[in-house]
């Protein structure tokens, strides 16, 4: 979930097909962006490799559409008293205080009342987890309470002065990190929280922590801001010197991944009391050396992405459910274009057909949604067994390609067996997980050039950069990264954990 307007890397820029040695390829349906050839996927540890700021100028609607009358850029002023939306994913090792934190936040900007907030602690006592009252406003189900970890993506909606906010809480556990890259996935900025008790941030950052994996995976997956919310800061008396420690720490890391230290910003906070959250703490021991904005500030101060509201509709498949009358609903976010009651769309992979009855953004019906919308959609014309989650919705007039083979340019991470021809992957693709097996090894390619090193590798190992083509077990719609970049980009892992990180390249029908 990211920008079309901004060059969003990742890691990753991609060169034409034909300079990665590569035939040229296979032709797109519809019109596409015109594309200047971008640079090559940048090394991880030469992030200035990257010139994120440059523009591609984005195609403007084709204009069969029944309902056009509709102007998109002057509703989506009108919305909300013209804030613009962000989609907002906080992320961190297991135990950081994530729930916590974002659930005392919604307490205090009043999301949550006083008597809901009572019954949680009332009931977190009982159960003796008097600490994790907070975690439940976010962590809803009688599983996660009893273990008191979040396993799913919880999402909720709050404002601040400038910006509507949609929040994903993403679970930290490394059991659940497929749940992590699909909230991930759909996101424009990210909040990392980390432990600044001793021993707590170390055991998150060094290997086999989630700090480190998760910073690489929003970067990967198009999340260029940052806001890192050093948690917990209470348990070492608001010590300048451990903040210090951590953002250095962390910093260096941040900057191998691909951030840049500009848009990366640290703030002190303690979730269980509530200091720096929404209004600037006044403890004497955190302002005697900090002078900068609450958690709530920082959030309010991130830039809004450019949506691709111009762009053909995509709107990617995150949950499928009956509804109460005929039809059912399909909940995900829109990636590209909009959309209106009344309109069709045409599902892939199943390729079928079918009407939106009804459009529901955070509870409230519409006539209308648009792109960086989080939506649920009332269908009809389709039965419910045809469509999965991971299925992609969009025009059928400039339809979304399925396939089961592609080639990709991918960024291998730290891994610790050589990949070679026939090795078995699980490709992470929006909402996706797919098992995949990387199917022919085509070049490697020089990490900030692109140029290619090696054709036809025998095998690749950690940090390459290499154009590979993958096979799926069963189709899956995706789209040329120079096209979309939202639905270009992919992970790939491996016993449970993410080997690479890709961009779609070329589709083979």
């Amino acid at each position: 979930m990211t920008v079309s307007g901004k060059k969003q890397t990742m890691g990753f820029d991609v060169r034409s097909a034909e300079e990665n040695g590569i035939g040229a390829p296979s032709v797109r349906r519809g019109p596409s962006p015109e594309v200047t050839t971008p640079p090559a996927i940048e090394n991880l540890s030469k992030p200035s490799a990257v010139n994120e700021d440059s523009t591609a100028p984005t195609p403007t609607r084709p204009t069969g559409k029944s309902k056009q009358p509709l102007n998109i850029r002057a509703e989506l002023e009108k919305r909300q008293g013209g804030k613009p939306l962000l989609n907002l994913v906080v992320i961190g090792h297991v135990d950081a205080g994530k729930s916590t934190l974002m659930g005392h936040l919604l307490y205090l900007l009043g999301n949550v009342n006083k008597r809901t907030m009572h019954k949680y602690e009332q009931e977190s006592k009982k159960a003796g987890k008097a600490s994790f009252a907070y975690a439940w406003v976010l962590d809803e189900t009688g599983e996660e309470r009893d273990r008191g970890v979040t396993m799913d993506v919880g999402m909720t909606k709050f404002e601040t002065d400038s910006k509507v906010i949609t929040l994903m809480d993403a679970p930290g556990h490394k059991d659940f990190i497929p749940n992590m890259i699909t909230g991930a996935a759909q996101a424009d900025v990210a909040v990392l929280v980390v432990d600044a008790s001793r021993g707590e941030f170390e055991a998150g950052f060094e290997a086999g922590g989630q700090t480190r994996e998760h910073g690489l995976l929003v970067r990967s997956l198009g999340v260029t801001q940052l806001a890192v919310a050093v948690n917990k800061m209470d348990q070492v008396n608001w010590q300048q010197e451990r903040f210090q420690e951590i953002i250095s720490k962390l910093g260096h890391f941040l900057k191998q991944a691909g951030f840049k230290d500009s848009d990366v910003f640290y703030i002190p906070t303690s979730g269980l009391s509530g200091e720096n959250l929404t209004t600037r703490s006044k403890a004497a021991d955190l302002t005697a050396w900090y002078t900068g904005p609450c958690l709530l500030e920082q959030i309010d101060a991130f830039k809004p992405p450019q949506r691709s509201v111009e762009k053909p509709f995509r709107l990617c498949v995150s949950d499928v459910f009956k509804d109460q009358g005929s039809g059912f609903c399909v909940t995900g976010k829109i990636e590209a274009g909009f959309i209106q009651t009344g309109d069709k769309l045409l599902a892939m992979p199943p390729n079928e057909t079918c009407t939106v009855k009804g459009i529901t953004l955070h509870d409230e019906a519409l006539d209308w949604a648009a792109a960086g919308d989080h939506v649920s959609l009332t269908v009809t014309g389709m039965d419910i067994i045809k469509i999965n989650v991971g299925c992609i919705f969009c025009d059928p007039k400039e339809p979304i390609r399925a396939c089961t083979r592609f080639r990709a340019r991918i960024l291998l991470f730290n891994i610790e067996v050589p990949i070679t021809q026939g090795f078995p992957v699980l490709l992470h693709y929006q909402t996706v997980s797919e098992p995949a097996t990387i199917r022919k090894l085509v070049s490697v390619l020089h990490k900030s050039s692109g140029e290619v090193l090696k054709k036809k590798p025998k095998c690749l190992s950690k940090g390459q950069n290499a154009v590979v083509e993958i096979q799926t077990q069963r189709p899956v719609a995706l789209e040329l990264y120079k096209d979309y970049k939202e639905l270009g980009r992919f992970m790939l892992r491996y016993v449970g954990s993410t080997i690479a990180a890709g961009v779609v390249t070329e589709i083979k029908e």
